[in-house]
């Protein structure tokens, strides 16, 4: 295997601040190493320039401007103007530990992948509202946790704001597609069609801020359970019943409690059951009684935005016949 040459795909649009919270977090690279860094802005009004310029005798930067396009076409953008050979794509709203690039480069030297993606953590200095779902995103007794524990997770779908990619990959895939969000697990699916293997490096792991609200969280999480089912049509191999579980426990969370106002609590007490667990889960992981009662109500959010996402969406493409592109022109980039 020939020498790794590593190069950081960044999107930005309208995020100066977290450009320059990201591009600190290089400068706490532990070990000696080469890289370079891409940035590419996505035609924003309120651009980085003045940031990168303040990193640029300290850190290898390549900073790109272009006409607004979406994440997945500016990722894409990006790595044709890279020149490693191997790319890091994140998202500007992650910060990245000491550890994160020895931890990278450690892994791929004794097991090389085409293609990796990397778990997401809330760091203290995050909000309450932030930790609260990144619990809901990332615990393993909710759909958006990455499941496996500690051994690696062959055919793992990365996320693109921590995900790893061989320059032949990306030629051969032609990178992102123009579907956002979906864009990354469609890219993964593709791969595995083109015989590239993907895997999950448990310990190069980023502390993901998400910058949300309750409101944003709902629009994000109702998006991906749209996505979903398109992502179903266009690979059926990847179908799974687990896709089907938010929309089964949201519907079963509103019988239960019209069951129990008929005095038939059954049903209810398992919910119950399920909440008092997530509740010590998120209490004992972050040590608050506010963020562990805030966990509850995003997991709340997360399975119904998600379950009525998919069900409309699986309505639309099964039921009525649509064209993803005709039903959901929200999640296509021209």
């Amino acid at each position: 295997m020939k020498a790794i040459d590593f190069s950081f795909i960044i999107p930005v649009y309208n995020r100066p601040n977290e450009i320059k919270e990201l591009l600190e977090s290089f400068l706490n690279f532990e070990g000696q190493h080469t890289y370079e860094i891409v940035i590419v802005e996505d035609g924003s009004t309120e651009t980085s320039e003045p940031v990168v310029e303040l990193f640029n005798h300290q850190l290898d930067i390549s900073y790109y401007f272009k006409e607004n396009s979406g994440p997945g076409d500016s990722r894409n953008y990006g790595m044709e103007m890279a020149k490693g050979n191997y790319f890091i794509i994140l998202d500007s709203d992650v910060l990245l530990p000491s550890n994160y690039l020895i931890e990278v480069k450690t892994f791929l030297e004794t097991s090389y992948y085409e293609c990796f993606g990397g778990p997401d953590a809330a760091h203290s200095s995050f909000s309450n509202l932030q930790k609260a779902i990144n619990f809901a995103m990332t615990s393993f007794i909710t759909t958006g946790g990455i499941r496996g524990g500690k051994q690696n997770v062959e055919d793992f779908q990365p996320r693109s704001f921590n995900m790893g990619l061989s320059k032949k990959a990306f030629l051969a895939s032609g990178g992102f597609g123009k579907i956002h969000p979906g864009e990354d697990p469609d890219l993964s699916l593709r791969l595995r069609k083109l015989g590239f293997k993907t895997t999950l490096i448990q310990n190069a792991l980023v502390y993901h801020k998400r910058r949300i609200s309750w409101s944003k969280f709902y629009k994000q999480v109702h998006k991906f359970g749209m996505v979903r089912p398109i992502l179903n049509q266009w690979h059926p191999n990847s179908k799974s019943i687990v896709y089907w579980f938010p929309t089964l426990f949201s519907l079963g969370f509103i019988v239960s409690i019209v069951m129990a106002i008929f005095q038939m609590h059954l049903l209810l007490y398992f919910y119950e059951l399920y909440f008092a667990t997530a509740f010590i889960l998120a209490l004992t992981s972050n040590r608050s009684i506010s963020i562990a009662f805030q966990a509850l109500l995003a997991i709340i959010i997360q399975f119904f935005g998600y379950g009525l996402g998919f069900l409309k969406s699986t309505f639309n493409l099964v039921i009525l016949k649509k064209k993803p592109e005709d039903s959901f022109p929200q999640l296509f980039f021209k």
